[in-house]
């Protein structure tokens, strides 16, 4: 950089958190990016990369330079990115040096996720596209590598949100009511990797309350080993075929539950003919399962380890206002969750948004159970309630793809217990073959096909699914539904409170305002001694209450969206969702028979 281009400045901070000052370009999000597939070498290549961009235009110039700074992984609109504004065309340059030792190792380039498509360049050499704003991806860069020298890495992405067919979650482009700033080109980690030609892909693992089966999925080799680990002492070794599925059996298995998040070390070799080593990948994992059983009473209930379980928890939409949909440190991150288990809950719900893996890591570590929600494509919120349209069948295949790929590239999670393909409506269609796709892609998870089934824009009730999940404000949700699935009201509450000092400009609203937070105590805990009767009325599975934090013009959060103020008696609210979870939660029936005919 000369000393006359401009350098990297934060942008002005309409709310700053805890973390927003401890931002700057050295070490952005600098811990391990992958944490259920590592190896020692990496380099991080966040931090400050040129920058041009602007509104999109059917006739594109490229750039002729780079007349700003970006802190990547911060999305423009974000002010840590140091932009501030809303851009649809997007170019980033870079240069970066292989470190010597990587000599004679394959070197790839990864993205954790770019909103919504990008086009990749090393060297002025195109490497990789992509499209999905919510998935990973990666190229292998090794032959377009100067022998010597800095590389130029050049990323142009497009995100035309409200226009283009994407999933995109509540992201808009004029925020508001129960939507928000949008999100635009790369905004999760980028880092290099080096690898030997033959090695380990990509990990499947499937867990049960005796062992775990690995797939370690390779290129070349002839044997893999998988050793599961606790505390650094060995408990299991075996070997296979390389291509094939491994099973482990572990000695007196230690299974994973919210009160004792218990995980394993997983460490998978492959091998060549001789036995030597070729590559070397660590993990982790849980055991654990989850299922629908009956209670005494022959009414479905959610089983984690084969005890009815009752998951309670609030809807976590991961936004954040200094960095948007990136959380400012990896220790803001883990905050949320932290909170989340110090409110007394063991659940939570991501709602439609796919956050970087570090989150997942810290939510295995810390012993919170996960709903995972698909983003949802666009749907207008303009009209009144009823089933929209169909999306347009170019939105239908980027939804199905990208729903696959995040079904694949999260289901090594032990805290994901289920999947979210729809929420109430939103871009919703074919409803039952959806759920009956996810069932496909991973059997050993529950699926809640349509969460908040009973309003908005959804659809007729099928009976697709394991779960029936209403939403009700303020509520809680009093379904009523006599079926094989379990009753869960999977949005509830809402209750408001306006704190000045900690809010986002714009009108306040929520489902119910408080005067205070001594008020906003006493109606919690009136909405909580409710749901309590409802979990043995109704017989409910799981609660999820609106939400853990404000987010921009909504001031419905138990946290203020600066995380700087917890805005009711957390002691009191600790009290009410720990004597709902003992409520609802009890040793159960093995076997679920038949619903009845109601008729």
């Amino acid at each position: 950089m000369t000393s006359s281009e401009p350098e990297w400045q934060r942008a002005d901070v309409t709310l700053p958190t805890p973390w927003t000052d401890r931002v700057g370009p050295e070490d952005v999000l600098a811990e391990y990016p992958r944490p259920q597939l590592t190896r020692p070498r990496w380099l991080n290549l966040n931090g400050v990369w040129d920058y041009a961009g602007w509104p999109f235009s059917p006739e594109e110039p490229r750039p002729v330079g780079y007349g700003e700074r970006i802190l990547v992984p911060f999305a423009p609109e974000s002010a840590l990115s140091g932009i501030g504004r809303r851009d649809e065309v997007l170019w980033y340059r870079r240069l970066f040096e292989v470190p010597g030792d990587w000599r004679g190792q394959r070197v790839l380039l990864h993205f954790g996720a770019v909103d919504q498509t990008a086009r990749v360049w090393v060297n002025n050499q195109l490497v990789a596209t992509h499209e999905g704003g919510y998935s990973a991806f990666s190229a292998d860069i090794t032959d377009v590598l100067r022998a010597a020298g800095p590389q130029e890495l050049t990323v142009r992405a497009e995100d035309r949100t409200d226009i283009a067919p994407f999933p995109l979650g509540k992201q808009r482009n004029a925020p508001g009511g129960i939507c928000y700033t949008p999100t635009s080109g790369i905004w999760q980690p980028v880092w290099l990797e080096p690898v030997p030609g033959h090695r380990v892909t990509e990990l499947e693992l499937t867990p049960d309350l005796a062992g775990f089966t690995v797939f370690p999925q390779v290129t070349g080799g002839v044997e893999v080993e998988l050793v599961v680990s606790a505390g650094g002492a060995e408990l299991a070794r075996v070997r296979g075929a390389a291509g094939t599925r491994l099973r482990a059996d572990v000695p007196e298995p230690h299974w994973w539950t919210p009160d004792d998040p218990h995980l394993y070390d997983l460490t998978v070799r492959l091998l060549d003919r001789h036995g030597d080593l070729l590559d070397e990948v660590a993990s982790y994992g849980g055991l654990r399962t989850v299922s629908v059983v009956p209670d005494a009473g022959g009414r479905p209930r959610i089983a984690l380890n084969g005890r009815v379980t009752f998951l309670h928890g609030p809807l976590d939409q991961g936004y954040w206002p200094d960095g948007g949909y990136t959380a400012p440190t990896d220790e803001a991150l883990r905050f949320d969750l932290e909170k989340t288990k110090e409110f007394g809950f063991n659940f939570v719900r991501k709602h439609v948004k796919v956050e970087p893996a570090r989150w997942y890591h810290w939510a295995d570590r810390l012993g919170l159970l996960v709903w995972q929600d698909m983003p949802s494509l666009v749907v207008s919120f303009d009209g009144p309630p009823g089933p929209a349209p169909d999306p347009v069948p170019e939105g239908k295949e980027r939804f199905e793809e990208e729903l696959r790929t995040m079904v694949r590239q999260l289901r090594n999670v032990p805290s994901i217990v289920a999947w979210v393909p729809f929420n109430e409506g939103w871009g919703e269609f074919d409803t039952a073959r959806i759920a009956e796709l996810v069932k496909h892609l991973d059997p050993t998870r529950l699926v809640v096909a349509n969460s908040g089934i009973n309003c908005c824009f959804s659809r007729p009730d099928l009976g697709a699914g394991d779960v029936y999940d209403d939403h009700t404000y303020v509520g809680p949700g009093e379904p009523r539904v006599q079926d094989h699935r379990a009753l869960v009201d999977g949005e509830y509450g809402g209750l408001g409170l306006v704190l000045d000092e900690h809010r986002w400009p714009g009108p306040p609203n929520a489902y119910e305002m408080t005067a205070g937070s001594e008020e906003l105590t006493r109606r919690y805990a009136e909405v909580s001694t409710r749901l309590a009767a409802l979990v043995d009325e109704l017989g409910l599975s799981g609660a999820v209450y609106t939400q853990t934090t404000d987010v921009e013009n909504e001031v419905n959060g138990l946290l203020t969206y600066d995380r700087r103020v917890t805005k009711l008696d957390e002691a009191v609210a600790a009290e009410h969702n720990r004597a709902v979870i003992a409520r609802g939660s009890f040793p159960a029936v093995e076997t679920l028979k038949p619903p009845e005919n109601p008729a």
